[in-house]
This record gives structure tokens, sequence and C-alpha cells, in this order.
């Protein structure tokens, strides 16, 4: 059914998590941005419409200046977001640039999303960017937005763009295949839900883990994502963007995912 999705889909937001995009030691992983923007391109030559949302900002910043990379204060965690803000674009700019196709920043908070002109604002930079065959990439704006450094919530900012943008489909990268009903990591015969229809029951029987080293976020809050953009009746797949060519492989059925569906 995930292959299906993706074909009769549109209109598809990307999110990729921080820890999708980083190596083990913290470094932007090139080779996945090469495979994504291949994968990327294709869908594009389907005639489908892209819009990104990307973490990686403090992960491209600790990179670049690596002295900083065990401060804790959190006038340094947005400084590094400063810095690898532009590294990131650029990492990203260069990769597109090989398919001939343009990219565009909006770096966004909270607040964005609760004022109606600064909606409708965002909705028409979306509109005219897509229309013109930019790929629009989105980020928290981590240099004033203590709370993104804190919880981290891309996921929910993916969720809400995906809504405001009116999409057919949100796609959540991670360095997890999917949803389990149990911790694979503890549970050798964990179970892969492969669809997910009624969130409610699912949080009745799953734990949620906790964060790594590099990701913002969890499992919970792509639960949330799901349950935000399903209720705008938009499905979720949630993907491990650490396996090689796993849009190709989601389409050609090879991998699987868990796909949220609306009820």
């Amino acid at each position: 059914m995930i292959s299906e999705i993706i074909n009769k889909s549109k209109k598809i937001v990307i999110k990729i998590g921080s820890n999708t995009l980083a190596n083990e030691d913290g470094t932007v992983n090139k080779i996945f941005l090469q495979e994504l923007s291949e994968q990327i391109n294709f869908l594009i030559d389907q005639g489908k419409q892209i819009v990104m949302v990307s973490s990686g900002a403090r992960i491209a910043g600790v990179a670049t200046i690596g002295k900083w990379m065990r401060k804790e204060d959190i006038h340094y965690k947005q400084a590094l977001c400063a810095i690898g803000q532009v590294e990131l674009m650029d990492a990203y700019r260069k990769v597109f640039s090989e398919y001939n196709i343009h990219i565009g920043q909006m770096l966004l908070t909270r607040e964005d999303f609760s004022d109606s002109n600064r909606t409708l604002n965002i909705r028409n930079t979306l509109f005219t960017l897509v229309d013109e065959g930019v790929i629009p990439i989105i980020n928290e704006n981590d240099t004033v937005s203590v709370d993104e450094i804190k919880i981290g919530d891309n996921d929910t900012l993916a969720a809400l763009t995906t809504n405001i943008w009116n999409a057919d489909l949100l796609i959540l990268f991670s360095d997890i295949d999917g949803i389990f009903n149990k911790n694979p990591k503890d549970h050798k015969d964990a179970i892969l839900l492969e669809q997910i229809s009624d969130i409610d029951q699912l949080l009745e029987n799953i734990e949620i883990g906790e964060v790594n080293a590099f990701g913002t976020g969890g499992i919970a809050t792509k639960i949330e994502a799901a349950r935000k953009v399903n209720n705008y009746g938009i499905p979720m797949i949630l993907a491990n963007g650490k396996k090689e060519n796993i849009l190709f492989k989601l389409l050609d059925r090879t991998e699987k995912a868990t796909l949220f569906v609306p009820r």
C-alpha cells in the first residue's frame, strides 16, 4: 500500500531527521544527500512536487567548528545552528545542482503558524517556489527558537507544513524502520507495525523510547506528527532514511515502513 500511496501522491513533504543526516561521528552524511537528491529528482520527473523539512543545522555546525561540540550553553547551541545552517544549505545546493534543481530556504518558528498573516505568507511562498520548480527546504529557526533545541519539534514542523500546503503525503525519514510493537533494540521478537489507523490504541500498547545523541525528537513526536496530518485526511510514512535508496525500495516494495492512515 505504501508504494501505491507514493505513486498517487502529487504533493509530498519529506522530513529529514538529524539521525538520518548524520554519520556516527556527527558529520553530515554526503552519500545520503547524493542518494536523496537522485531519488527526489526521480519523483520530480514523475510529475510530483516536493517540499523538504530538514534538521541538521547543529550537526553541520559541529562538523564545521568542532571546538564547541561539548558546549551545553544555549547560546553556543544557537551559534552552532547559525553556522551550520549555511553549511547545510550549501550541501543541499551542491547535490541538487547536479540535476539543475534550485533550492530555497525557509526558517520558521511556531509563532509563524499561529499568526494568520504569517501563515498566509508561508503558503504564498511555498506555492510560488514549488510552482517555479524550486524545492523549499524548511527548518526551525534554531537561532531564536530555544524550544527547538531543548525538545525538538521538526516532526511537528513537518506536519504543520504538510497541512498548510495541503499536501497529499508526509514522509518522515529517521534511523528506525518504523513503529514496532516493542523496542527492537531490546526485543528480538519485536514486530514492525506496517499500517496504523488508531493512534490512541497504538499508544496504549507500545513503549516510547528515549532520544539518542544527535536527534532532538523521538518516537512520540513522530506519532503526534502522524496524528496531526491524519486529522487533515493526509497519510504519513515513517521510514528508515539510513537505508540505501529507501524511496526507491519503498516504491518497488523491497523495504518496509510504517504507514499511518486517516481513520
